[in-house]
């Protein structure tokens, strides 16, 4: 009886943590969409402000690495020649990465009609060797004092790249900047549709958030610039990180210098059409962060501003507080229903779990909302997002948990698959 009773006692304790973590999850994530909210309000009167002042605009590189980009290069390199930019002032420089399809002949195509682009073909044996590699190999091919970078299958929006060099040019405090990516196949198929409401969700809560409250923003993998000068004094990107992106924006906050969410700087990138892609890609990001996360932990010390070390530490190890809220989550639920264990500690834990889903769903439906995606079919998917594609992602930690840590596998840069360009925006 002694026995059991303080097994029922440490299970109710664990419990009781569980919904404590669960609680100040949504909370916190509550205040960043709102906060969100403000931002993106902001934007707005921002982005009419600037609309209405001149700007000298400066030479800058846009950095394109492709490997077997066949499927979606040309469009890319179309939606770069209608950017509203300088055109004496715009470099397009695409680096071949060790393509076996017809790429670089695609390429090279368009550059003989439009000087503004460029190709550099990395040296054979050297290819396909990760995006770090081949970005480094591209600047040093340039000596424009702002590179921006887009992947292969980015479309932005002409006005993008004006937007986001207006930002650098008006704060010398800010080292690099970075804009919106929407998903352009987004009503493909099931999966695309939870993929769309995940990344608005993404970057109207933790990038738009966490910016109007702390000055915090992360580089996603494309449509940002950062300022050469600081580039250099950085060693450029790290090639061994393959979550590159990441890794660089915890290094130019070491340096003293912010990064800006700018919302009204849009891209349209692909996403994964299939399951099995979207464990590959998503995989890699998971194992992506270990590393950035382990890299960084023993640095926390020589950060100037400590909250700032903690929120960037807080984000990298988002997926694993995030697997531990959603099992606690799923717990919580089934122990509500079902009553297979005796918690001693009194509370209306079913209710708090459906209090918890529907600030969920509150929480994603206002992020939508910024984006005008707050429909009642997206409504409906966000309920059963919560069922399915959230509960795919403690699989997905757990993968890639085991490959880092039991199996110590190596990392290696693994290229997402693209698809037929075919425009849903």
């Amino acid at each position: 009886m002694a026995e059991q009773s303080i097994l029922e006692l440490d299970l109710s304790i664990a419990f009781l943590i569980s919904v404590i973590l669960i609680w100040f999850m949504i909370a916190y994530q509550l205040v960043l969409t709102i906060a969100g909210f403000f931002h993106y309000r902001h934007s707005r009167k921002e982005k009419r402000r600037l609309g209405t002042m001149e700007f000298a605009y400066p030479e800058v590189t846009i950095l394109i690495p492709a490997h077997n980009e066949e499927k979606v290069i040309a469009a890319t390199l179309e939606a770069m020649l209608r950017l509203d930019y300088p055109p004496e002032k715009l470099d397009v420089l695409v680096v071949d990465d060790g393509s076996h399809d017809a790429t670089a002949a695609i390429v090279e195509r368009i550059a003989a009609s439009d000087s503004r682009v460029r190709i550099y073909h990395v040296p054979p044996g050297e290819g396909g060797k990760g995006k770090s590699r081949a970005l480094n190999l591209g600047l040093r091919q340039t000596s424009a004092r702002y590179v921006a970078i887009y992947d292969a299958d980015n479309t932005p929006h002409p006005d993008a790249l004006r937007h986001l060099m207006a930002q650098l040019l008006i704060d010398p405090t800010l080292g690099a900047v970075l804009g919106q990516f929407r998903t352009v196949n987004k009503s493909r198929n099931l999966l695309t549709r939870f993929i769309n409401i995940e990344t608005l969700s993404f970057q109207s809560m933790l990038q738009a958030g966490r910016w109007k409250l702390f000055k915090v923003s992360t580089l996603p993998g494309t449509n940002f610039v950062v300022r050469r000068e600081l580039l250099d004094k950085l060693g450029g990107w790290d090639e061994a990180a393959i979550t590159e992106d990441s890794e660089l924006s915890i290094r130019i906050y070491m340096e003293g210098f912010r990064i800006k969410y700018i919302p009204y700087a849009i891209t349209f990138e692909q996403e994964p059409e299939s399951w099995g892609v979207w464990i590959q890609q998503r995989t890699r990001w998971v194992r992506g962060n270990n590393y950035v996360g382990w890299k960084f932990l023993r640095e926390v010390p020589k950060f100037r501003n400590k909250f700032l070390a903690f929120e960037l530490m807080y984000l990298l190890s988002l997926y694993y507080v995030f697997l531990v809220a959603i099992v606690s989550s799923d717990i919580l639920f089934l122990l509500g229903i079902f009553n297979v264990i005796v918690i001693t500690l009194p509370g209306p834990y079913t209710a708090v779990w459906i209090v918890a889903l529907f600030l969920f769903l509150l929480e994603i439906l206002l992020a939508l909302s910024y984006d005008r995606e707050d429909k009642i079919s997206n409504i409906l998917l966000t309920i059963l997002m919560y069922f399915t594609y959230c509960q795919f992602w403690i699989y997905i930690v757990a993968r890639a948990f085991y490959l880092d840590v039991i199996r110590k596998e190596k990392r290696t840069w693994v290229k997402t698959v693209r698809y037929d360009v075919k425009v849903d925006a």
